[in-house]
């Protein structure tokens, strides 16, 4: 029986993506955003699990938020949210030199960030799930481009079910520009990220969760978290630039907050470690408390065991 509710689910997921592919990127945008917009706010009054979730995140961010601020905070982040997920099924049919245009006065810190890429330096950015990633990302590729860089970006992500939904999604996502390996896969993530960052070029990496197990235990947000200790450690052993970034929205635009680069210090210990990561997280938390909307964190941000 499990398996056939398995079954059913991947279903259900591959017929609803399907559909969000079909449809986002014919309607205008105006139709399109009042639908999103529309489910979101339906997500939000049934108040399901990851709305929950999302409120208590967004509490650690404004804890003197009296309730009713706090609903209309959860409220903006759901509709952010819907937004992403709306740009994301359009972004295939989007001209990316248009999206570099439209962000491009909104992308604060990126070029300071790219300066170590003249020198045969890598650069690392350690993102928090916020505003349009994917946009983000095209951008960052026109952006290499038109700076004489390999216009290409080493990225990793969640294997999603069903598998074809996956294939579907990495094809799209390569066809941007984007090198993509699977977190399912750690050792060939680990020499993908290695061999772009010791070759001088640019990867990115979702940092506010700790999927692994494996992380360090900080403060976020003014609470006991678990953050992963990847980027600090890829950072050590390529040599790479490692910096805080994080997508928000802008209006009918995008934007990028990146912040200055994380000092990793060069002998590894569990010291080290933990004194880069909570130089991220606060980085992070600097970030987030500037749009806290953008902030698409439904899940646990993963406490200390």
């Amino acid at each position: 029986m499990s398996e056939v509710r398995g079954r059913l689910r991947e279903a259900v997921a591959r017929a609803g993506y399907a559909a969000g592919w079909a449809v986002a990127g014919r309607l205008p945008a105006c139709v399109a955003g009042r639908a999103f917009d529309a489910g979101a706010d339906l997500a939000t009054r049934r108040d399901g699990p990851g709305v929950r979730r999302l409120r208590a995140n967004l509490a650690r961010v404004r804890p003197d938020a009296d309730p009713a601020e706090l609903d209309r905070l959860v409220r903006r982040a759901m509709r952010s949210y819907a937004r992403y997920w709306r740009e994301a099924f359009a972004l295939p049919s989007l001209d990316p030199d248009a999206l570099h245009a439209a962000m491009h006065p909104h992308a604060h810190g990126v070029a300071a960030s790219l300066e170590p890429l003249t020198r045969g330096r890598g650069v690392l950015y350690a993102l928090p799930h916020g505003g349009n990633w994917d946009v983000a990302g095209v951008y960052l590729v026109r952006e290499l481009a038109r700076r004489g860089h390999d216009p290409v970006i080493t990225t990793v992500v969640q294997r999603l079910r069903p598998e074809s939904l996956f294939r579907r999604f990495l094809a799209y996502r390569r066809a941007l520009g984007f090198e993509v390996v699977a977190a399912d896969d750690p050792r060939g993530a680990h020499r993908a990220l290695t061999a772009r960052l010791r070759a001088g070029g640019v990867a990115c990496l979702i940092a506010d969760r700790d999927l692994s197990g494996r992380g360090v235990d900080v403060s976020f947000l003014g609470a006991p978290a678990r953050l992963p200790a990847g980027p600090a450690r890829l950072a050590r052993s390529t040599g790479a630039a490692l910096h805080p970034a994080y997508p928000v929205f802008a209006g009918d635009a995008w934007g990028v907050r990146v912040g200055a680069e994380i000092a990793v210090p060069a002998q590894r210990s569990r010291w080290s470690d933990a004194k880069a990561v909570q130089a991220l997280a606060d980085a992070f938390g600097e970030l987030i408390a500037e749009r806290p909307e953008d902030w698409h964190m439904l899940q646990p941000i993963g406490a200390p065991a």
